[in-house]
């Protein structure tokens, strides 16, 4: 059975096949069907290979498939969980698809670090609730450790506990400034990206603006459309003034005598 890259004579007999199924697939390139769904899929989210029928259709995310596929993945991987790369596969999809799927090298990079800010700021939060809840469960037994009379409490106990629930309400504090601090990075960010809600909109209302709607505009506005013609007319004063000039003889630095702007219309005898 043939392991590694497809090549490209492989992939045009699995897109000349795309009417087998996987097993007859994997039988007829000897490779693994899983493998060869895996590939399949991929080129069908990129739109090279049209959709075989054994494939549903919720089961190609271009977005997700377009992320898998990029060189730091890899690295994505090393740095999250598994939870976690859900939760950005997730958002991914989601913010590119808003972007209807066409992002820019740098604002792809962007996408990547907002979303990567998202998940730290979860941690933050998780760690927060962690911290709190042990927190509680030791103030309860050092609540209950001095309900004791004074000389059946464990004091080397109740130092211990305490100054871990000291240590815990600081890292807390470290936390909460931690996730303070990318937010305020999350949403400059996504005013950069001009993702905020307002942008979008605004976005939104300027793609309905067209020719129609601005004559309409220039009809119930005399002043701006009267503006627009004073403008219109100099800039049309000044391009006959300017083609004039130029439309007469000029001597050059080499001494010789030519029209600099010589049309049909200016030639002189």
């Amino acid at each position: 059975m043939k392991k590694g890259r497809i090549s490209k004579d492989d992939e045009t007999l699995i897109k000349g096949n795309l009417h087998l199924d996987l097993k007859a697939l994997g039988e007829l390139l000897s490779r693994d069907p899983n493998s060869l769904a895996e590939f399949i899929r991929r080129k069908v989210a990129s739109g090279d290979f049209l959709a075989p029928s054994w494939l549903d259709e919720g089961d190609v995310n271009s977005g997700e498939y377009n992320l898998m596929s990029r060189p730091y993945w890899g690295e994505l991987k090393q740095q999250f969980t598994t939870d976690e790369l859900i939760l950005f596969k997730y958002h991914w999809v989601r913010i590119v698809g808003q972007f209807n799927n066409e992002v820019s090298p740098t604002e792809e990079i962007q996408v990547v670090d907002l979303v990567k800010m998202d998940l730290l700021m979860n941690r933050a939060l998780k760690g927060n609730k962690d911290n709190l809840e042990q927190i509680n469960v030791l103030e309860a037994l050092i609540a209950t450790e001095r309900e004791h009379d004074a000389d059946q409490q464990n004091a080397d106990e109740m130092f211990n506990m305490e100054r871990q629930v000291a240590s815990l309400k600081a890292s807390q504090e470290s936390l909460n400034k931690d996730y303070r601090e990318l937010q305020t990075k999350k949403n400059s960010m996504m005013k950069d990206m001009k993702a905020t809600r307002d942008q979008i909109r605004k976005r939104l209302e300027d793609s309905k603006s067209n020719f129609n709607s601005w004559m309409a505009h220039l009809m119930v506005s005399p002043e701006q459309s009267a503006e627009y013609g004073r403008e219109m007319e100099m800039m049309r004063l000044a391009m006959e003034k300017e083609g004039e000039r130029l439309s007469q003889f000029h001597k050059y630095t080499d001494d010789m005598v030519d029209q600099p702007f010589l049309t049909p219309e200016t030639v002189k005898d």
